[in-house]
């Protein structure tokens, strides 16, 4: 991969966290999900501050990189797969990751069985979405072929 790939990698997993960070934010403020914007950094700073707003900007911040590694991580391993599935498929991964194995061990998010139906269907819709932005952005950039074809005059 190159170094221009590279970038390009970084330049849409840091869109992908703030965007789809800002959105998570914005269904926390408007109650469609009881999980915090600083979920990530949960389990490193106390209750009080994840309240916070510097909490929440925090939080957006630790969407944004974890982004940038999952949009790394899609470049080096599915970006010939074509069409939004491969997205849709790698954001459920995550959301299945976040929600089911790590964040409750870490403690970055309750047990799933503990979070309400609105909480649950609204972070995997974000993080459904998020990889179809991920996946899409790198697959088309990726695999364009009128990218690398000669400019004429």
């Amino acid at each position: 991969m190159s170094m221009k790939k590279i970038y390009f990698a970084l330049y849409i997993g840091f869109y992908a966290g703030l965007i789809w960070g800002a959105v998570r934010w914005l269904f926390y403020f408007f109650e469609f999900t009881k999980v915090l914007p600083a979920f990530i950094i949960e389990p490193f700073f106390r209750k009080e501050f994840m309240h916070s707003w510097p909490g929440h900007i925090s939080g957006i911040g630790a969407f944004i990189l974890m982004s940038i590694l999952a949009a790394l991580l899609y470049a080096l391993l599915l970006r010939k797969w074509n069409g939004p599935w491969p997205g849709i498929i790698y954001g459920f991964i995550w959301w299945i990751l976040i929600f089911v194995i790590i964040g409750p061990f870490t403690g970055m998010v309750l047990k799933l069985w503990s979070l309400d139906l609105n909480s649950i269907l609204s972070e995997a819709c974000v993080f459904l979405l998020w990889g179809v932005f991920i996946g899409y952005s790198i697959t088309l950039e990726f695999t364009d072929e009128r990218n690398y074809e000669p400019q004429l005059g």
